[in-house]
């Protein structure tokens, strides 16, 4: 039954103009226990403008969940079950494979088709038909590898995901949207001054960030589909740290418009601001569970810049880190169960994570100044901010620490990472 992928690719058409630096990936590290699987070319892609095998290919391979197999030159090119020689690929020790076609249609649009094989049980286990048009080749094969990645590891893949970040060439600040391996980025807004902590909507259209363009720090939304943007924390004194809720209808903020930096919940449209913290400490940096019942944050009220959680209501406050004088950023898993934030140790910053049920700790990254931690919407990676030289560079981590990568734009500082939602 075919496919038309639609909400990626509209807001790949509606973003701003095209960035000039893109993300470049090495990938530095691997999983333990990774399948094995040869993604074969895909019978007739040549008519295309990039090939939507290569790009599966190396979609799985980032991962780190895979171990790509070289398949040679195979000829014919498979596209149906029974042409493929499954003790041929169990020769090779795959344990899967994907082959493909792609035909052009009478209205110039194309139709990409896929199937994946569990080669020890000589049988199909997933497949698809795509209609896409010319510019739709990433997004379409983003699409298949997470397809593949969740019929063999039982986890929701994320390469059609995006993430944000900011970019600084020179004196000029850009607030960038890319795919998840860092390709097609664009710009949403560019600036003189300083952009700092987007952070998305469940929705996937909008993102909120704070911008100086007004001599102070103010928090905006802003529509990526429309490109539109309207202020929603704008007080006296220091708006910062914007934060969603799960359902997208709310946003904890920092403020200090009362004197001293403390957490207000807001109206998504920057209504009914209310004060949940009332501390005499810096209060800062809030992230919502899953549930949307509590809020972890950043707190220097025990003398030391630790961790805590409160319910969205207020009222008893909770120390969640004790180990080090200083952790700060926390970021919580979808599932729910992981605390990763970041440590200072000895001097160097470093992500940590926390299994919130057995309080096991595990130092995940390696670097002097990492920061700005965020999770992959399915909790396998973490996107964060690293430093390389004098310039700033995007790295992840898989949630276990096996699996490294790093993410950087030649001649330009990059910070302040975001990792989008799942988009429908």
């Amino acid at each position: 039954m075919p496919v038309i992928v639609r909400t990626a690719l509209l807001l790949l058409a509606l973003l701003a103009s095209s960035a000039q630096a893109q993300l470049s990936i090495e990938i530095t590290g691997g999983g333990a226990n990774q399948i094995p699987i040869s993604v074969l070319r895909f019978a007739g892609e040549q008519v295309l403008s990039q090939s939507i095998s290569d790009i599966v290919e190396a979609d799985l391979q980032r991962s780190g969940r895979f171990r790509m197999l070289f398949a040679g030159n195979v000829d014919p090119l498979p596209t149906e079950a029974a042409q493929v020689n499954f003790a041929d690929w169990k020769s090779r020790s795959a344990d899967a494979l994907v082959i493909g076609s792609v035909a052009r249609l009478v209205d110039g649009r194309f139709e990409a088709r896929f199937r994946l094989f569990d080669i020890p049980k000589k049988a199909q286990i997933g497949g698809a038909a795509f209609t896409l048009n010319a510019n739709q080749v990433r997004a379409t094969a983003h699409r298949i590898a997470d397809m593949v990645y969740e019929k063999l590891t039982g986890d929701r893949g994320v390469f059609s995901t995006r993430i944000a970040y900011v970019m600084r060439q020179g004196s000029r600040y850009e607030l960038q949207i890319a795919d998840a391996d860092g390709a097609g980025a664009q710009t949403a807004l560019a600036s003189r001054e300083p952009i700092m902590s987007p952070a998305w909507a469940p929705d996937g259209m909008r993102l909120a960030y704070v911008s100086f363009e007004n001599k102070k720090p103010v928090v905006y939304v802003h529509s990526l589909v429309s490109g539109r943007r309207q202020v929603v924390a704008n007080f006296k004194g220091s708006n910062s740290a914007p934060a969603w809720s799960a359902d997208g209808g709310q946003m904890a903020v920092v403020l200090s418009k009362d004197g001293g930096s403390q957490i207000y919940l807001i109206g998504a449209d920057g209504s009914n601001a209310r004060r949940i913290t009332n501390s005499g400490a810096i209060d800062t940096e809030p992230f919502f569970s899953l549930d949307g019942q509590s809020i972890y944050f950043t707190s220097d009220r025990g003398g030391s810049p630790q961790i805590y959680r409160m319910g969205v209501s207020g009222g008893e406050v909770t120390r969640v880190t004790f180990d080090g004088s200083y952790n700060v950023s926390p970021r919580v898993s979808s599932d729910g169960k992981t605390l990763v934030y970041v440590a200072r140790e000895g001097g160097r910053f470093q992500l940590k994570s926390l299994d919130l049920a057995s309080r096991q700790g595990q130092t995940l990254t390696e670097g002097q100044g990492d920061e700005s931690p965020s999770f992959a919407p399915n909790g396998k990676m973490i996107l964060y901010a690293t430093h390389i030289g004098e310039r700033g560079s995007l790295a992840a981590v898989s949630s276990d620490g096996r699996v490294k990568q790093r993410l950087s734009v030649q001649a330009a500082d990059v910070r302040e990472p975001a990792w989008g939602p799942f988009v429908q």
